[in-house]
């Protein structure tokens, strides 16, 4: 079967801006400017992560700057307009924090990061101390696997799992991310499984088979496809 995923441990950052309760407004967006980020963990005491402040919780103060905003605003964003008078990170910030575990799978945090609509997540322990920050473009670096990196491991542990020889003799390929099983087998029928089974390989971007049975390999299954789909056996 498929190795351990990564996880988040694997690709986050363990240097990470933050800052207390207190932090003035000025010092926050300074220290968004200096480590050109666009969010910063609250936290209190020895580092447990209380909450988050980011550029979206600063600019109701300029946009409410120079403006009376009716009464329907006023009661449809009481939550920016609060902020707009906010003067500390504990005033601005978003409480409780979203955050996730350093065990958690990159998939995990892409769902979270995607329903949430963030840029990056705190990485906290069980008890919510601080441990590192883990951002989109984190997430994305296991797109730069190297391509024979990725063929060995989809080597091992699915073509040998699915296609063991020497009733098989399907041949792995990887160019730019995309991987093409090719050759013989004699159960074509475990075409979708081998699909999803390698796009689970971190660092896939694609599949494709060209696959034959081999007790009639002049004879293709199919044309070659994307994905195993519509692939079965004759």
């Amino acid at each position: 079967m498929p190795g351990t995923p990564y996880v988040v441990s694997d690709v986050m950052s363990q240097t990470v801006a933050a800052v207390g309760r207190r932090a003035a407004f000025k010092e926050i967006v300074q220290l968004m400017q200096d480590w050109k980020v666009s969010a910063l963990p609250v936290l209190e005491g020895e580092g447990r992560v209380v909450g988050v402040v980011s550029e979206a919780d600063l600019l109701p103060k300029e946009e409410f700057r120079d403006s009376d905003p009716d009464r329907a605003t006023q009661l449809r964003r009481l939550d920016d307009l609060a902020k707009a008078g906010g003067l500390t990170a504990e005033d601005l910030m978003t409480s409780p924090a979203l955050t996730v575990r350093a065990d958690a799978t990159l998939a995990q945090a892409a769902r979270t990061m995607a329903h949430a609509k963030v840029k990056r997540l705190p990485v906290v322990d069980d008890v919510g101390m601080l441990q590192g920050i883990v951002s989109r473009a984190d997430l994305l670096k296991v797109f730069l696997r190297d391509d024979e990196e990725i063929a060995e491991e989809v080597r091992r542990e699915v073509v040998a799992y699915l296609f063991p020889a020497p009733g098989s003799a399907v041949q792995v390929e990887v160019r730019n991310g995309v991987v093409k099983l090719i050759g013989h087998a004699p159960e074509t029928s475990l075409v979708p499984v081998a699909a999803r089974l390698v796009r689970a390989v971190e660092g896939v971007v694609d599949v494709e088979f060209e696959l034959t049975r081999s007790e009639s390999p002049a004879e293709p299954t199919a044309a070659p496809a994307k994905g195993g789909e519509n692939l079965s056996p004759a």
